[in-house]
């Protein structure tokens, strides 16, 4: 038997699927959005059901603040009295993966519903993961970047927080791939990736959108000082030389900083400043090949 579906539900009347041949499913009801919140805080599911009582028309639910954070990981249906094509679109358009008509939802449709929502679900995410990430240093990719990033802002305007996107520019890896050759170019920048990933928090996240560009998404600040001093301190750590091909290279690289909300609140706007504010930053470091003989670098075993 298949892990039993964990299925959070929104309104009044929470249905019993215990007899769907969909199941099996673990309901958990919610009497109201605020608990909702909280059980999205806290706990794991699979799919959220938003019942057919609430006030609120489709066009409202649109607006709610907790539908990025719901669509992210979990199958979400909305079951409505009559819904207009324009409004389910636009829900569907949002993440939610099925407006359900009321009328003759019973409990064996509900369950075949949610069921294949799951499944669709969680395709999916197998697809954005497989098509969404760098194959050559195995990070995100600007696709996967801009995604986590839209629906974090998202949750930003219901919970205000600082946040910071760093671009780094690397220099230095024309010149290993015409020197070394290609596969040594790529394990540069998987040693780069490596680096930069190794002096941040796991909350961060570092993305490949270039063959030479990197960025760092500090999900979380206390101030607006810490995005200068993380990219003075990612830059500094990639000074040190990268052993490849049994020979020391070096790269320098440009950094920008863009700030939330300072300097933007999407997700396209801010890597456009951070990318044009690395491109006019001093260069920091030296790019090419250096001397055998410099100290090895802790990752570069």
């Amino acid at each position: 038997m298949s892990e039993p579906i964990q299925l959070l539900f929104l309104g009044r009347g929470a249905p019993d699927l215990s007899t769907s041949v969909f199941g099996p499913f673990v309901v958990h009801p919610c009497a109201d959005r605020a608990e909702l919140a909280l059980a999205l805080e806290h706990h794991h599911c699979d799919a959220l059901v938003i019942g057919a009582d609430l006030a609120e028309p489709l066009t409202a639910l649109a607006g709610w603040a907790e539908l990025p954070r719901a669509v992210i990981d979990a199958a979400v249906l909305v079951v409505a009295p009559e819904p207009a094509s324009a409004d389910a679109l636009r829900l569907v358009r949002l993440g939610v993966q099925d407006v359900l008509p009321q009328r003759d939802l019973g409990v064996e449709a509900l369950g075949r519903a949610v069921r294949l929502a799951v499944e669709r679900k969680r395709l999916e995410r197998m697809a954005r993961k497989a098509y969404a990430t760098d194959l050559a240093t195995g990070l995100p990719n600007h696709q996967q970047l801009m995604e986590h990033m839209t629906h974090l802002l998202a949750l930003r305007e219901r919970e205000p927080a600082a946040m910071a996107l760093l671009a780094l520019r690397i220099d230095g890896l024309a010149a290993t791939e015409a020197r070394l050759g290609a596969e040594s170019a790529n394990v540069l920048r998987r040693k780069v990736a490596v680096r930069l990933r190794s002096g941040l928090r796991a909350s961060d996240v570092v993305a490949s959108v270039g063959q030479d560009s990197f960025a760092v998404l500090l999900a979380w600040i206390d101030s607006a000082a810490d995005g200068p001093r993380v990219a003075a301190k990612l830059a500094q750590s990639l000074q040190r030389p990268f052993t490849v091909a049994g020979q020391d290279v070096a790269v320098a690289v440009n950094v920008g900083v863009a700030q939330y909300p300072e300097h933007g609140k999407e997700a396209d706007a801010l890597l456009r400043r951070a990318m044009a504010q690395a491109g006019e930053a001093p260069t920091l470091g030296r790019a090419g090949l250096t001397p055998r003989g410099g100290a090895m670098a802790a990752n570069d075993e």
